[in-house]
């Protein structure tokens, strides 16, 4: 299959499509009732850092949401490196595994569990950063949400904060859990520098326990540098002496502005970008 010039593929059911091959039935268990799963991880530069662990990630979710994946993990990391193949040298990507199922009314039917493998093309955002404020919106307590998987049905959510940010005039947004602790970007996790300490919210299981983030937490750490985790106020992240991202889309990013406090791109973030370019640099495909 020649796809040079295309902007997105599809693995499914035993073979590589263009990315616009419908692949769900309007009767899917999966498309009335959101028990879609996926993950992400990026190939840049030649490398697809961590796919391992993305993958891992993809069969934990299936298992919090009642699906199974069909293939071996070993078979589905081949086949995400497979894919990026079709595109030319270096292209910047997006690796998305998924998994849906198509039959089950309100509970699924794991034995229909399918999986499709998008790859499409999506350019590293800008290291020069971005903005965010507080979003009205909170992350759903574990009790309340599939909080445990990288759901589909989670994104309503982030979605509606993204929304409200770009409606303000900023990039992201931070979310909070229900008992006021700040927890994460709307679509990365959040660390912050105050008083030389660099800290990130503790997990509560509100959000996603990032793979960047705990990658980052531990080439930190390989340098003498310790994180702490733990609970985050509104006070700390406004009065923080940096603020920086991590997360698969844009790996490490800078923060510029919350609300009206700006922030420099402090010595934190930028080794943190450094340490992070060269652990990438070392996951060739």
């Amino acid at each position: 299959m020649q796809i040079r010039d295309k902007k997105s593929i599809v693995w499914f059911k035993e073979e590589w499509h263009d990315g616009s091959k419908p692949i769900m039935s309007s009767m899917s268990q999966s498309y009335m009732h959101g028990s879609t799963i996926f993950d992400g991880a990026r190939a840049y530069n030649n490398s697809i850092p961590d796919l391992h662990k993305h993958c891992e990630r993809l069969i934990n979710s299936s298992k919090v949401m009642g699906l199974i994946l069909p293939i071996s993990k070993e078979k589905l990391i081949e086949l995400c490196k497979e894919g990026v193949k079709y595109f030319e040298e270096g292209a910047e990507l997006y690796i998305r595994p998924s998994i849906f199922c198509d039959d089950g009314f309100l509970i699924p039917d794991a034995k229909s569990s399918k999986l499709a493998i998008t790859i499409f093309r999506a350019p590293m955002p800008s290291l020069d950063g971005f903005t965010a404020m507080l979003s009205s919106f909170r992350r759903p307590h574990p009790s309340m949400a599939p909080t445990l998987a990288k759901a589909s049905c989670l994104y309503a959510n982030t979605s509606r904060a993204l929304a409200e940010a770009s409606e303000n005039g900023f990039d992201n947004v931070v979310m909070r859990d229900g008992e006021e602790n700040i927890v994460e970007f709307g679509s990365a996790n959040l660390f912050i520098v105050k008083s030389d300490r660099i800290i990130t919210p503790e997990w509560n299981k509100t959000f996603l326990n990032g793979i960047t983030k705990q990658r980052v937490i531990a080439l930190l750490k390989e340098e003498g540098i310790d994180v702490l985790e733990t609970k985050v106020s509104e006070e700390d992240l406004l009065f923080a002496n940096e603020v920086f991202s991590t997360g698969n889309f844009g790996k490490v990013l800078p923060v510029r502005k919350i609300n009206q406090v700006e922030y420099e791109v402090g010595s934190v973030c930028k080794k943190a970008i450094s340490l992070y370019q060269k652990y990438a640099s070392t996951y060739s495909i």
